[in-house]
């Protein structure tokens, strides 16, 4: 944690799974593809005695992706997905919400990307009913790359419910370890509230560094 004093109850490790599967071969109307989603997202606090797992937030989507080109080159994608976010408990500790969501990214030329998703929640969680005040109604961001791709910044702003200006931000900054290879050294800081389900109304200021493993064109947004 940047800010407060760090403590065992506020440091933790964050640990995050990412699929994009494409479900048809052929090409659908609109040229769209129908794709599975899902991430799995855990806050471990290993500084604790047992070093319990306090939150583990599911994600499954399943939507129509259609790839973007001009002049026969690749430059993002549009995404129509329905999402559903639970942290799978139950009584005072169970939070959940849904979400239709429609997406996209764009490379504006080979070192800048832009993004931006948009969504209908349905909010069916009886212990979150406030949760767009804290984990949003939209993300825009951009991400920056080096010439040889080795070094990336991603920006990533989440525009909470109101006409403040109130945004979750989240930097991020890797580092490719092999010019070849998919490992990246990583470093995170989130700033802002929503950052998983179960303390979703509590603001966090935080710091992690760590290894992240994606393909090139990978993105979970």
């Amino acid at each position: 944690a940047i800010g407060p004093k760090i403590t065992r109850k506020n440091t933790n490790i964050k640990f995050q799974i990412s699929i994009a599967q494409r479900l048809t071969k052929s090409t659908l109307p609109l040229g769209t593809y129908l794709y599975l989603f899902y991430t799995q997202k855990v806050m471990w606090n290993v500084l604790e005695k047992s070093m319990p797992m306090t939150d583990l937030n599911f994600n499954p989507g399943i939507g129509l992706a259609k790839p973007l080109f001009v002049k026969n080159r690749f430059i993002g994608k549009v995404i129509l997905c329905l999402e559903h976010e639970s942290n799978g408990r139950d009584e005072d500790a169970s939070r959940s919400w849904n979400k239709i969501s429609l997406g996209a990214n764009i490379m504006v030329d080979p070192m800048l990307m832009v993004h931006g998703k948009f969504w209908i929640p349905i909010v069916d969680g009886m212990n979150n009913k406030d949760i767009l005040d804290y984990s949003g109604i939209y993300q825009v961001g951009l991400q920056m790359f080096s010439p040889n791709r080795r070094f990336n910044l991603g920006i990533t702003l989440v525009k909470r419910r109101g006409w403040n200006l109130n945004y979750n931000s989240i930097i991020e900054l890797s580092y490719r370890l092999w010019k070849r290879d998919n490992q990246f050294l990583f470093m995170q800081y989130y700033n802002g509230y929503g950052e998983d389900l179960l303390e979703y109304n509590k603001f966090h200021s935080q710091l992690r560094v760590g290894i992240v493993i994606k393909p090139r064109l990978f993105s979970d947004f």
